[in-house]
């Protein structure tokens, strides 16, 4: 029932915000998201829809208004008044935002039926990144989360900046914490290094047991890399699957 009825609304969060709610740490959200987006972009073929006909019969109207009373000058003729209502119409804000609206819920539509990857609404997830710069919370940017790496100047100030903290940490056998909320389980792995391709939504594979990577982020201390992993009832082994084999036998970390 919360699938159908407050899934599709509350889908519409970022991910941190979704996740900080003890009660909607269990839930499943692949299905509210695919009816969230879906959802999303009927609202804006509807409102395309009405903003068209509302326009473009206004606009129409009072151009030949104007033209009938003499404003527009000679030779102008209602093909030539359609014509300028409708680069009105294409040019106006109000189309934009509404197109990128069915844009949006689109993308997040097909994110969540083909790759699994439940995104909120743009507006909320620029929000959150603007409170975690504020707090000073650190966590992965938002080409990390699609498995880019950031460019120019930015991409080598972090670079350095990890290689010095690193160079200051000696390397320890990453600590594995697993966690149950409801009927899910996860384990969080944290590192001393960064893991290379570590990027969520991306397959793990431990010992005989598969994990799905939701999340990864930056803290202090001796392992400052954190991976969080959803473990999956069955899996089976490709190309894009990671293969868990630390070099150090983990340690696990008391609850």
């Amino acid at each position: 029932m919360f699938t159908f009825l407050l899934g599709p609304f509350l889908a519409v969060l970022p991910k941190r915000w979704r996740r900080s709610l003890p009660v909607l740490k269990s839930v499943k959200w692949r299905t509210p998201s695919i009816l969230s987006g879906f959802g999303e972009s009927l609202l804006a073929l509807v409102a395309m829809m009405y903003w068209y006909s509302y326009s473009m019969t206004t606009w129409v109207s009072q151009g030949l208004d104007a033209a009938l009373s003499g404003k527009m000058g000679p030779g102008v003729t209602d093909h030539d008044i359609g014509i300028m209502s409708l680069f009105i119409f294409a040019t106006h804000p109000i189309t934009w935002l509404i197109a990128f609206i069915g844009v949006e819920g689109s993308v997040r539509l097909v994110g969540a039926a083909f790759a699994e990857n439940d995104l909120g609404i743009l507006p909320l997830f620029l929000l959150d990144k603007i409170l975690r710069k504020i707090t000073g919370q650190s966590g992965p940017s938002a080409a990390q989360e699609r498995g880019y790496t950031e460019g120019n100047l930015a991409s080598y100030v972090g670079a350095i900046r990890e290689k010095v903290r690193v160079s200051k940490t000696s390397a320890v056998p990453d600590e594995l914490c697993i966690t149950k909320e409801g009927a899910e389980e996860f384990l969080e792995v944290r590192a001393c290094r960064r893991k290379p391709d570590w990027t969520p939504p991306r397959t793990v594979r431990y010992q005989d047991t598969f994990y799905r990577l939701e999340e990864c982020s930056n803290g202090w201390g001796a392992r400052p890399f954190r991976y969080r992993l959803r473990r999956l009832p069955a899996g089976v082994m490709g190309r894009t699957v990671l293969v868990y084999l630390p070099e150090q036998e983990p340690v696990l970390a008391e609850q």
